[in-house]
């Protein structure tokens, strides 16, 4: 299962990871390669990172980042090059079943839940071969159940359900256990806005209630907002970012202005266009918005070449960078 790396924003030397610390994951050294000789395909390259316990940290990366070959690396589904991996203190390659008593995992594109089980028989499954009696903790799962808005759902098998509502299943079993460090691989693919935010605030009570640690990875930048405490970004098999996501934003900038004038005509057009970095133009019945990607002090230009073609502004806002600007900025690509 994954947890949060600990490795220095593009441009800086990585802090060495500290012999101490509420680490609930440790990740040193970690590679991985695929084929041989010219062929040979670097997917991990000494990835180093810690997770503090009852943290939410999100792994990001785009395709073929490496994202997925740290994360399989780490639940034992891919044997790495080099590196160590531990979870709760346990090395998890001398002591396998010791540490993996600790994870739980959420994958996408796996069938994380038995399909001709009910709900509630997936939840006392899924605890009952994590060593835990379900009996003990049967008030737990009726709260997800509740929680989740599952409750009703409870006793129908889970091949009777909609995509989204196995999803929701499939969380409600990783959570319904004992383990200390889950991974979410894309927790809210196929829900709907409503229960997205449900699964949100449900995530960040049962963190809080139970100091749990969680990686999650997502492509959703406003789940990735929401709930984690910091973020990792990986690229070409290696950390490039790992911060707070407030510090993540904050670094990015402005990324452009918005003014709206009844001014605007073809020929001024033009010229902004040449002067400036316009980035989109709408037409409303007797109005212009242009938006300018620019920082300040090309605002200021902007605004006084206006001022100078006798231009009124009706409107000005300001457009921050939110994450998914910053991940492309930091990745040099789409998400």
């Amino acid at each position: 299962m994954q947890r949060s790396q600990q490795s220095a924003p593009r441009g800086q030397e990585s802090a060495p990871l500290s012999a101490g610390g509420d680490h609930a994951l440790r990740v040193e050294g970690l590679s991985k390669r695929f084929g041989s000789g010219d062929e040979q395909v670097v997917a991990v390259d000494d990835v180093s990172f810690t997770v503090e316990t009852g943290s939410v940290v999100g792994l990001l990366g785009p395709n073929g980042a490496g994202k997925t070959t740290t994360i399989k690396s780490i639940l034992g589904m891919v044997l790495p090059d080099e590196g160590s991996v531990h979870v709760d203190g346990i090395d998890i390659l001398a002591e396998p079943r010791e540490a993996y008593r600790h994870v739980d995992a959420m994958l996408e594109g796996a069938r994380n839940d038995y399909w001709r089980l009910t709900v509630r028989e997936n939840l006392r499954y899924f605890t009952t071969i994590k060593g835990v009696d379900p009996d003990s903790i049967a008030d737990r799962h009726d709260r997800l159940l509740e929680k989740l808005d599952l409750a009703e759902k409870a006793d129908e098998p889970v091949r009777s359900l909609s995509r989204g509502m196995k999803q929701k299943v499939s969380l409600a079993s990783v959570l319904a256990s004992e383990a200390d460090v889950v991974f979410l691989d894309e927790p809210t693919l196929g829900l709907d806005v409503e229960s997205s935010r449900t699964l949100r605030r449900e995530l960040r009570r049962i963190v809080e209630e139970r100091d749990l640690t969680v990686v999650v990875s997502s492509h959703d930048m406003d789940v990735i907002e929401d709930i984690c405490d910091r973020v990792i970004i990986m690229n070409d098999g290696r950390i490039i970012a790992d911060d707070s996501v407030p510090n993540l934003l904050s670094g990015g900038g402005t990324r452009s202005y918005r003014v709206t004038s009844p001014d605007f005509d073809e020929a001024l057009l033009g010229n902004v266009r040449e002067r400036f970095d316009v980035v989109d133009v709408h037409r409303f019945d007797d109005r212009i918005r242009i938006e300018a990607a620019t920082d300040s002090d090309g605002f200021y230009a902007l605004a006084a070449y206006l001022r100078d073609h006798d231009v009124r502004l009706d409107a000005v806002n300001t457009i921050e960078a939110d994450l998914e600007d910053v991940f492309v900025d930091l990745t040099g690509g789409e998400r």
